[in-house]
């Protein structure tokens, strides 16, 4: 059957290459300039290939600011609360210390939100240049769209093959789970049925809105399965977790992805992840002493750094952003790896130096950071967003291709760190999974939901008019052909939960075999999405 399709393949693919080679015949010259009036002087081959390497280097930049993102988080993530009790038997006054933030809460709020903020920031600037048009750009919901299938296929894929050989790990908490993505799933669904059933190719005020109420909605149902309240919670009960969570010392990770830790951290890397701790009667509150002293708290420091002031290790971020060599890099037997890593230091050292000037993230709690985190995440994306202009400009393809391949697949970078983090050192697959459920959810109730209502606002008090979506048939068609590979991906999950015992890890022949499937599947909704785009099928 395969070599009986031959043909037709081919026929199909020199459609596809004709296409494209008319299209960029006839792109129209690209006089914009982005840095300097003298680019328009350079051949558009030339032009296209500055711009993305400079897009390259904004991605760089936003791993890096993620890193200082996550740290802030964890900081948040840390706070606790003292609560005073009384034991019935004895009468003893007891007074621990429990986390303000809610395991699944925090999952979704905290880690999922916070992973997919630079998607979030590229669609609501992207909304926010286009008021006083009618219709509605397709950048923003194209690389939410290309995001969700990275997250859900490349990140899966590489998630399946991180524990160590032969070992498993499955999904605790079924029931949160199922609801993660039980609201993923109408997430997609709720966007087809607004674009194509409802008012197609149009979003009124009110479709709007209610996307953004549902991750509300989405919160409240996650929060209600955690804390199992009757009639709206899935009976299913959850697994037994330890009560503290301690990597391995031979698993540390440098968010920043620079080779080296930063001030304050110098002989440990914190862990967004060991927040989360279970015990067999379900959440189980860390007192804040036990968080202090632990090797894998959120918060490492030693006596001396814990009596240096603040402004001390604001300064030390700035030294060692100028920093090309770190002590461990020296002891390096290899003169070849001591050369790499300082020619990597050496380009991202412009990153690094003004992302110093976000404050340590000790101070209050870590929420000052987290703004300012955002803020330079935010000034990145609008970046982006000139250079992708830039790209199509000079290339002719369509802003939306550009959105659902590069742009989704360089912001979806921090999702693809934190879920590998998740599946190499903790002990089940909650996290790692549940983050690219709940980014996923965020992806549409959030990041397109935002920027459509900012734009529909606007059109409904000034033009008295709906928004227009521009694309929207290519869109929906990337939508069809979502629901398609991801019942392919979530079936494939299941099976190895049946068979196997777990959804990550397992036999590496299954583990790799079930690894280029998901790759597969995203080839194939990057190429069937192009295709669409491009006007051949």
């Amino acid at each position: 059957m395969f070599f009986i399709g031959l043909p037709y393949w081919f026929s199909f693919y020199d459609s596809y290459l004709m296409a494209n080679i008319t299209m960029a015949d006839t792109a129209p010259s690209c006089d914009t300039y982005l840095f300097i009036n003298g680019e328009t002087l350079l051949p558009n081959g030339v032009r296209a290939f500055l711009y993305t390497v400079v897009l390259a280097y904004c991605f760089i930049g936003l791993s890096a600011i993620t890193g200082r993102f996550f740290k802030s988080m964890e900081s948040i993530m840390k706070h606790s609360r003292e609560v005073v009790t009384i034991d019935p038997h004895t009468n003893a006054t007891i007074i621990k210390h429990e986390k303000v933030w809610n395991y699944t809460i925090a999952d979704i709020a905290l880690l999922a939100f916070g992973t997919s903020f630079p998607q979030i920031s590229l669609a609501t600037i992207d909304a926010i240049r286009n008021l006083g048009q009618l219709t509605a750009g397709g950048l923003g919901p194209g690389t939410l769209v290309g995001s969700a299938a990275f997250d859900l296929f490349p990140i899966h894929a590489v998630c399946v093959v991180m524990p160590r050989a032969g070992s498993k790990k499955k999904i605790s908490d079924l029931g949160v789970w199922l609801v993660e993505l039980f609201w993923s799933f109408w997430a997609y669904i709720w966007l087809y049925i607004i674009l194509e059933v409802w008012t197609p190719r149009v979003i009124t005020l009110w479709e709007a809105l209610l996307t953004v109420l549902q991750y509300g909605l989405l919160l409240i149902h996650a929060y209600a399965q955690d804390k199992r309240w009757p009639y709206v919670s899935i009976p299913l009960a959850r697994g037994e977790r330890p009560e503290d969570w301690v990597p391995a010392e031979d698993a540390l990770v440098d968010y920043d992805g620079i080779g080296e830790a930063l001030p304050g951290q110098t002989e440990d890397i914190v862990d967004i992840f060991s927040v989360h701790s279970y015990s067999n009667a379900g959440y189980h509150h860390i007192p804040e002493k036990d968080v202090e002293e632990s090797s894998a708290s959120l918060t490492v420091k030693s006596n001396k750094q814990e009596d240096m002031h603040w402004l001390s290790i604001w300064w030390e971020q700035f030294v060692d952003a100028i920093t090309l060599e770190s002590s461990e890099s020296r002891k390096m037997d290899s003169v070849c790896l001591r050369f790499g890593g300082i020619f990597w230091n050496l380009i991202i050292t412009p990153w690094k130096l003004l992302f110093a000037f976000v404050p340590p993230y000790e101070i209050a709690h870590g929420w000052i950071a987290f703004i300012c985190s955002l803020i330079f995440i935010s000034g990145i994306a609008y970046g982006v967003t000139k250079l992708t202009d830039q790209i199509s400009c000079v290339t002719g393809v369509s802003p939306y291709v550009i959105a659902f391949t590069a742009l989704a697949a360089g912001t979806s970078w921090p999702d693809l760190v934190a879920s590998k983090i998740a599946a190499e050192r903790q002990i089940t697959a909650d996290s790692a999974i549940a983050n690219i459920t709940c980014s996923n959810s965020v992806n549409i109730y959030v990041g397109i939901g935002v920027p459509w209502l900012v734009d529909t606002m606007y059109n409904f008090f000034v033009y008295q008019k709906p928004l227009y979506i521009d694309n929207a048939a290519g869109l929906s068609f990337s939508l069809l052909v979502f629901f398609a590979t991801s019942f392919g991906c979530i079936t494939v999950l299941v099976l190895r939960r049946v068979i196997l015992g777990a959804e990550l890890g397992g036999p590496r022949l299954w583990a790799w075999a079930t690894s280029v499937y998901f790759m597969i599947l995203w080839v194939v909704f990057v190429v069937l999405s192009s295709l669409r785009i491009s006007g051949v099928i």
